[in-house]
């Protein structure tokens, strides 16, 4: 069964990011296909046991490796045991991805302000999208708010540089970075999103309105984070998307 369901896979690299955050890199067999956004299955041996967990793709959908991103939960039964990876270790992967986080569900409105709003790990996703040139050709703008509690949880700052100097080179759509770091009262934005959005700040900052005819919101995070912003974006006026109709598009990440 595991045999039919999973291919073996071989890490290739790891990175500390923090003390509780970690990514690493996998081989990607062939016939692996995804949509920036979704997420991958992904499991290791414990005790003769296969233990699976969900994780989203980092790496661009064109990529040939594949990546993820990971937080560390004490005494958890998976990521325990995960962070402590290695070059040459195997890993079990799903052959099939899953989610809907992706942009193919949005229909109406039609695109044209993208705000990818992430807590943690659940930025993961948000990077795969960056990474796809159909993203940069679609939207004129392009949001990224990556809320984090101190400053050293705020991962991949550099690539996300290097995704805005070579995907803006070949579009016309205009890229805003915007760090949140909560617990510094010295960062320039460090109140939770659902503040920021309701107080006016993250469009101040962004120096763009969110509307309900032309912007697509996703969110991706821990629960809490994500049930909080989707209120916070319906007490101004967006709307779930269903059907492909609608400006919020939401995912827990746990």
């Amino acid at each position: 069964m595991t045999e039919e369901k999973y291919t073996l896979e071989t890490v290739l690299s790891v990175k500390k990011w923090a003390a509780n955050l970690f990514s690493f890199t996998m081989t990607r067999p062939a016939h692996f296909r995804f949509t920036a956004g979704q997420f991958a299955r992904i499991g290791l041996q414990s005790d003769g046991e296969l233990i699976v967990r969900a994780y989203s793709v980092v790496s661009s959908p064109f990529d040939e490796t594949l990546e993820f991103f990971s937080i560390v939960v004490p005494d958890g039964a998976f990521t325990s045991k995960l962070q402590n990876l290695k070059a040459g270790d195997q890993l079990y992967l799903e052959k099939i991805p899953y989610g809907f986080l992706t942009l193919a569900r949005y229909q109406q409105p039609t695109p044209h302000d993208l705000w990818l709003l992430a807590t943690g790990t659940g930025l993961a996703p948000f990077l795969s999208m960056l990474q796809d040139f159909d993203t940069w050709q679609k939207y004129r703008y392009i949001v990224l708010a990556y809320s984090v509690r101190t400053s050293d949880e705020l991962a991949y700052v550099e690539r996300i540089r290097e995704i805005q100097q070579i995907f803006a080179q070949e579009s016309d759509a205009e890229f805003i970075f915007l760090p949140i770091i909560t617990r510094d009262p010295f960062a320039s934005l460090n109140q939770r999103l659902p503040k920021l959005i309701e107080s006016g700040q993250l469009e101040k900052a962004a120096d763009l309105k969110l509307h309900i005819e032309t912007s697509h919101v996703m969110l991706c995070g821990n629960p809490q984070m994500v049930e909080d912003t989707k209120e916070a974006l319906k007490s101004i006026g967006l709307v779930m998307n269903r059907r492909g109709v609608g400006n919020i598009a939401v995912e827990n990440y746990w």
